[in-house]
């Protein structure tokens, strides 16, 4: 809330609350649907790592499990690429440390979004490993270019923007740590 100084036509000076309203991402209606999508896209890659690293079924049967030492990328990697970046990806697929990363990624994305914290840096590494997944598929099956890769990446840097760790999550705290405030890029 603003307070302006106004003259009368007599001269004389009266004070005037302005109230200006909150931006949308300051409402708690806004904060708490943020806070929603933050925690459902870190189910998501917390999903996706569990699912691989177990091999429950769901995208990976139990036979491709990583813990019984099969490759968490060469499924994806070894036959979904086509177009101009085919040849990196499958040159990549089932590498040591292509899988290592690629779970370590996914673990601490999804962590990272469920807890609320390292938002920068997990909307960072997230829409990097997104957007590297979604030029694995170009051209996309069912669009020219747009695919469910793209809206995460672009959820994901919308919810640092908003500070969506802080509704539901421990983002508020994270910020005040020592560690986050000498390393703001850990916010």
């Amino acid at each position: 809330m603003a307070v302006s100084e106004h003259k009368t036509r007599k001269g004389r000076s009266t004070l005037i609350q302005v109230v200006t309203p909150k931006p949308m991402t300051e409402s708690p209606a806004a904060r708490y649907v943020w806070a929603a999508a933050r925690l459902a896209l870190g189910w998501v890659f917390a999903w996706a790592f569990l699912d691989k690293l177990f091999g429950w079924g769901y995208a990976t049967p139990a036979d491709k499990a990583w813990i019984d030492g099969n490759s968490p990328t060469e499924g994806f990697l070894a036959n979904s690429p086509k177009g101009p970046f085919a040849d990196f990806y499958t040159g990549i697929a089932g590498a040591a440390w292509a899988d290592w990363l690629f779970m370590i990624g996914l673990a601490g994305i999804g962590a990272a979004l469920i807890l609320g914290i390292g938002m920068r840096i997990a909307a960072a590494a997230g829409a990097l490993l997104l957007v590297m997944m979604w030029t694995a598929v170009l051209p996309p099956e069912n669009n020219p270019f747009m695919d469910d890769h793209l809206i995460y990446a672009i959820l994901l840097v919308g919810l640092a923007l908003v500070s969506a760790g802080d509704t539901l999550g421990l983002g508020r705290w994270w910020s005040n740590t020592r560690l986050a405030k000498r390393l703001p890029f850990l916010k």
